[in-house]
This record gives structure tokens, sequence and C-alpha cells, in this order.
């Protein structure tokens, strides 16, 4: 296994202000798979919810927030899908004023030597937790309005390929990844969705990105049925919180098998990050992931599947966190790629 090649990324958000100073940080310690920035402490329309809300339905964003305004439903119901139909997806462009990250990394790559790039990372807010986090006008969330549910998926979609349409012009693979971090609590009676309602939804959304070439990988940080992403064949990426949820994982042997099988990859959220310390290591985190690939293979898995099909990343994103944290955050995940690496 000695040309075993370990990448690290990141998930998406960063506490800092500025995002050229999110950017050098991005550039500097994971420049094998670099990523635009959300920027939430920057300014309220970077939030996970609001980012991507521009230009959908019924969605208004004001100084106190994002808000549903059912005035005009229908006739604002008719322009989106006229502009889903015709296929515009520049109608879908998030703009600098909610994701100014993006737009700044986009110009670093114009400027930068792309040649240590192998993937370039963007993301979006899945359909399910942006669902879940917008109540209409009665106060009960989107979520449970199959309409409005279907109008997030389509959308969200259309956000999705607007970024693989900017970002191919720069001639490398694109991961874009669809953060879920409400399916943490599926199965719960906070979390009452339905199991064929998440798979129709996400292969809806996954099935489009992985149609322009695009590795589609999804990220949810709490623990949750991990067969229902195992079992949508256009899902390329798990991303999960190794640190903490690592035995969950282990449950699911038979439907991983089928995961990898089929050329799946898993991100191994391996670096804490609310319950960072400043005490972890490189070689103590390499050595978490080498005991799970151990467990995973005494399931019957493949080393060899396993070791070929990692990523490295923290465990979620680090918007809530102070700039100090997130960089050390940041630079231990690429620490602990290089001396997993060493490893085999």
């Amino acid at each position: 296994m000695s040309k075993l090649k370990v990448l690290a990324t990141g998930i998406g958000s960063l506490p800092h202000h500025d995002a050229d100073i999110a950017l050098d940080l991005i550039f500097k310690y994971l420049p094998h798979i670099p990523f635009w920035p959300q920027l939430p402490k920057r300014d309220v329309r970077e939030g996970m919810v609001a980012q991507f809300s521009e230009n959908l339905p019924c969605l208004k964003f004001a100084r106190e927030g994002l808000s549903f305004d059912p005035a005009d439903k229908d006739e604002a119901l008719e322009i989106f899908y006229e502009r889903i139909i015709t296929g515009n997806i520049d109608y879908f462009k998030i703009s600098p004023d909610f994701a100014l990250g993006l737009h700044k990394f986009y110009q670093r790559l114009q400027k930068t030597n792309l040649k240590d790039i192998e993937f370039i990372k963007c993301q979006i807010t899945g359909p399910f937790t942006f669902a879940a986090g917008i109540k209409d006008d009665k106060g009960v969330a989107i979520l449970h309005d199959p309409v409005l549910m279907q109008v997030a998926v389509k959308g969200l979609t259309m956000k999705a390929l607007w970024q693989i349409k900017l970002f191919q012009s720069f001639g490398k693979k694109i991961i874009l990844f669809i953060d879920e971090p409400y399916l943490g609590c599926f199965g719960s009676a906070y979390t009452p969705i339905n199991r064929e309602d998440v798979v129709k939804g996400l292969t809806e959304l996954t099935a489009a990105i992985k149609a322009q070439g695009v590795l589609a990988g999804i990220h949810c940080c709490g623990n949750t049925d991990w067969s229902i992403f195992t079992d949508i064949t256009s899902i390329d990426i798990i991303s999960f919180d190794a640190y903490a949820y690592l035995e969950k994982l282990l449950l699911y042997p038979n439907q991983l098998k089928w995961f990898f099988n089929r050329g799946g990859i898993l991100c191994w959220g391996i670096v804490p990050t609310q319950e960072f310390t400043g005490k972890e290591n490189a070689m103590m985190l390499g050595h978490n992931i080498e005991n799970g690939i151990n467990m995973l293979v005494s399931k019957g898995l493949n080393k060899n599947a396993l070791l070929e099909n990692l990523f490295i990343s923290p465990s979620c994103g680090l918007g809530t966190l102070d700039i100090d944290k997130s960089e050390k955050i940041i630079k231990l995940a690429s620490e602990t790629a290089f001396v997993f690496q060493k490893l085999f």
C-alpha cells in the first residue's frame, strides 16, 4: 500500500469574517481538495438555509432574516417551474451577498497553479435540512408540505448545477457535498419523515449531480440510518462523524460492502469539532481510522477498498467555532491525512 494517497478536505463553514483569510487557510492545508468557505459569521445571509434561498418561491430575506411569504404563491410557483422546465440554471445562481467565499474561491482558482488540485469541492444544504429550517405562514415547517418540499428538491438541484457549471471551467474533477444534519435524527420522534421520501428526494438530487460527471457526496454529522445512503446508487461519498459515531456505522457491514463494491468512498470526519480540546494529535487520529478499518475488515469488508476509497475531514462544519480553534482543526485534518498515509 505504499502508493496510497490520502486526501483531506473540509465540510464547508468557517468562522472567519474575511473570505481571503479563510481561503489562505484552505489552500495552505487542504491543497488537494480545496472548497469554497461558507461564512455565517460574516453575514446572516450565509447561514446554511438562507444561503441557498435566492429566487426560490415565497422566500424573502429581510433584516430580520429569512421568512416565508405566501402572497402570490401560485404566480411565484409558475415562474419557478418555468425556469426549471427551460433549464435556466443562471436564474438560480448564488450571489456574492449570499456566498462571498464562493466567488472569492472562483477568483482564487483563476490565479492559482492548479497542478496539485485533485478535486474542487462545492456544497449545498440538503433539501430536508433546508425545508426543516423554514416555517410557512402557519408556523409549520415546509418539510411537511409536499408541494414546497418538491420545490426545495428542485431548487437546490439547480443551485448545485449552477455551481458545477461555474467550476467545470477549471477542468478539474468536482465533488459536491449535500449537507444533511437534520437526518442525524432520522428515525426519532423529532424527525417525522419516512424513508421512502428521503430516498426519493436525495435520489433526484444526487442523480442530477452525478449526470454531470461529478461525485455526489452526502454529509451527516449525527447518527442516522446509514443504509439510506448506501442504497442510493447515485451517492458516491458518505461523509460521517468518525470521531463520535464510528460504532454506529459499524452496524451496517453488508450495506457498506455493497457501497464499496459499486465504488463508494467514505469521508472519515475524524477530527472532532465541538469536542475538540487541542490535545488531539495526528497519530492518535490516524490510529483511530486504522482501528475502524480493522473492525470493518473483521466484518467482511475488503481492506484495500477501504484504504483506496478514503478521504479525511473534520467531523462537521466549523462556522460556530472561534477562528483559532477552527484553524487548528483544519491543520490537524491535513496532518492526519499525512500520518495515516505513512501508516500504510
